[in-house]
């Protein structure tokens, strides 16, 4: 045993050892990102450097950092070598970008195969694929909405995450979706008209007039959306994110930089992604 160990030092010491440990590391363990944008703002900086664990949802395919070229071929049709447990609402997620498949891009999952979403400005309301039941056992009655003969939760992890916001820095996300539709812009919410919610509306280019935007969430989908909620570039825009694209989870952060005071920020270093986000945002 003692030779093995003996043996096992040497190999690792080795340059040939430590990439090969590193590659190791990096395709099926933990991996490194960087927060580029202010989508996850308050839960995520601008300038945190993090640590993902890539095995929460199974073991992704592995690729070669930066240009992300797959190593070995798609044998599950998946996107994973071995399959694990999927996404659950509420979970911050890291998956590649449905348009390009290449970009890291780091969002809050918000709803799940089923589930229906209804998008106005500063509410997002989702009937769980559950049914009313579960709705009513699981949320307090003033965070319910009854409207197309169902029921609908109001914004259901707002208070619980208390990085979520709604705080508009070019216009709400709202209005620009509002405005994609007028300009015959493609997205992935659909244009609706919700009685419940008022007479006030939007006209399309065909004369259909909305108040609000529907989806309802495809099967093995997740449906991502930033915590900084009129700031983020998200499902509402581009769709819901497959399995096969989802990579891992954030687990801590392990330096953070505030780039406009040229700052390390202290208070975040060590920082572990599920007590961090449960806290209140420190602005």
């Amino acid at each position: 045993m003692s030779k093995f160990f003996s043996k096992l030092y040497r190999f690792s010491s080795s340059w040939t050892g430590t990439i090969i440990i590193v590659l190791f590391l990096i395709f099926f363990v933990v991996q490194s990102f960087v927060i580029p944008s202010g989508s996850m703002k308050r839960t995520l900086q601008i300038g945190d450097f993090l640590f993902a664990k890539k095995f929460s949802y199974g073991i992704p395919i592995p690729m070669l950092p930066w240009i992300q070229t797959k190593l070995v071929p798609d044998f599950n049709h998946n996107g994973h070598l071995i399959e694990g447990d999927k996404p659950q609402r509420e979970d911050i997620v890291i998956f590649l970008f449905p348009k390009d498949k290449k970009t890291h891009f780091v969002k809050r999952c918000v709803a799940t195969g089923g589930d229906e979403i209804i998008y106005v400005d500063k509410h997002l309301y989702i009937h769980f694929v559950e049914g009313d039941e579960y709705i009513k056992k699981s949320y307090p009655s003033n965070k319910i909405k009854k409207m197309r003969g169902k029921l609908w939760v109001d914004n259901p992890y707002i208070d619980k995450y208390r990085g979520i916001q709604y705080a508009p820095e070019h216009g709400t996300a709202f209005e620009n979706l509002v405005e994609r539709v007028l300009y015959g812009v493609e997205i992935d919410v659909h244009p609706t008209f919700v009685k419940e919610l008022g007479d006030a509306g939007y006209a399309t280019k065909r004369g259909e007039f909305f108040n609000a935007f529907y989806k309802k969430v495809e099967k093995d989908h997740y449906y991502m959306m930033g915590d900084n909620r009129d700031n983020s570039n998200d499902s509402r825009f581009w769709g819901s994110v497959p399995y096969s694209l989802v990579i891992g989870k954030p687990w801590f952060i392990y330096f953070s930089w505030d780039n406009e005071k040229k700052s390390v920020r202290w208070d975040r270093v060590g920082t572990f992604i599920d007590d961090l986000q449960l806290e209140k945002p420190r602005d």
